[in-house]
């Protein structure tokens, strides 16, 4: 890890004085010799869902919510009914002739009649 700006020449002597594997091995004993309690705080579960009780949700985001899942509804049955459109309309049906030339036949119309004017 470079710590400094112009190559990280601190950063290279920091590197070479510091034996990384007793660093860990230090930092690991340390860890065992503080082991975490297993003690849970007194009356902590009732704390935490006496918070929770407190917290009451306002009156008017009822109706939001409600509104917003039958909007998620409508909006995933028109995407499904888009898609199977897609999938079960034909690609061309016969006798009609391609949309690309047609768009590319109308933004060229004034091209093309001005090649044709005598």
């Amino acid at each position: 890890m470079i710590v400094t700006r112009s190559g990280g020449a601190a950063s290279k002597k920091i590197r070479v004085r510091m034996n990384l594997a007793e660093l860990q091995r230090k930092l690991i004993a340390a860890a065992r010799a503080n082991m975490p309690g297993d003690r849970v705080p007194y009356a902590f579960e009732k704390r935490v869902t006496a918070l929770l009780a407190s917290r009451v949700a306002p009156k008017n985001l009822d109706l939001w919510v409600r509104g917003l899942w039958r909007a998620a509804v409508s909006c995933v049955a028109v995407a499904l009914l888009c898609g199977a459109w897609a999938v079960f309309t034909p690609a061309v049906t016969p006798g009609s002739t391609d949309l690309s030339q047609d768009f590319e036949n109308t933004l060229l119309a004034s091209v093309n009649q001005g090649d044709q004017a005598p």
